[in-house]
């Protein structure tokens, strides 16, 4: 059984849906398989807990468009 992994910020329900539907979509696609024999695993990550160039995202250059995206 294929599983796909996503490490990203905290994400709503209707996020998660939509991701995990539209990746095993792509998947099974892409690979012929059916849909039904995909795994998806979301671990969620506060932006505080992620890095970028070094640096914390919340406390890096980058933060402002990360925030308005």
């Amino acid at each position: 059984m294929p599983t796909i992994h996503f490490d990203g910020p905290v994400l709503s329900v209707d996020q998660k849906r939509s991701l995990v539907h539209g990746m095993t979509q792509a998947a099974s696609q892409a690979l012929g398989i059916p849909m039904a024999a995909f795994n998806v695993v979301l671990d969620e990550h506060e932006y505080s807990n992620m890095g970028v160039g070094g640096e914390l995202l919340t406390e890096s250059p980058y933060w402002q468009q990360y925030k308005e995206s």
